[in-house]
């Protein structure tokens, strides 16, 4: 059993920043991160691999979000820039699984909530 805990979510003016954190209870393989709006459906952000941390990312965020992990730490980290409305939504990290589905993944997080104005 894997735990995680998000954090680092906040209010913030379009076109501003905000890194958020995953600190996982043990290191794993991968860690995804995935994003819920309202009235949608769970949505792959990003997902890094393996103790390179090998990362790939969803078109929609390509060029603006970073992920980057702490294996000494055991903490994934998701860089977010130049944000806009649109990616307003409760923001996840996931792990036991692989990949841009959120069915494959067996552990995740409370979630922690981004809300961009403009």
């Amino acid at each position: 059993q894997v735990s995680l805990v998000e954090s680092g979510g906040a209010s913030v003016q379009a076109g501003g920043s905000l890194r958020l954190s995953c600190a996982t209870s043990e290191r794993t393989f991968s860690v995804g991160w995935f994003r819920q709006a309202p009235g949608k459906e769970r949505e792959f952000i990003a997902t890094i691999m393996g103790i390179d941390g090998v990362p790939i990312y969803a078109d929609s965020v390509k060029g603006r979000f970073t992920i980057s992990k702490d294996n000494l730490k055991n903490t994934v980290y998701l860089q977010m820039n130049n944000l806009n409305p649109d990616d307003t939504a409760v923001y996840y990290c996931a792990a036991g699984g692989l990949g841009r589905s959120a069915s494959n993944y067996a552990y995740w997080g409370q979630g922690t909530q981004v809300t961009v104005f403009s």
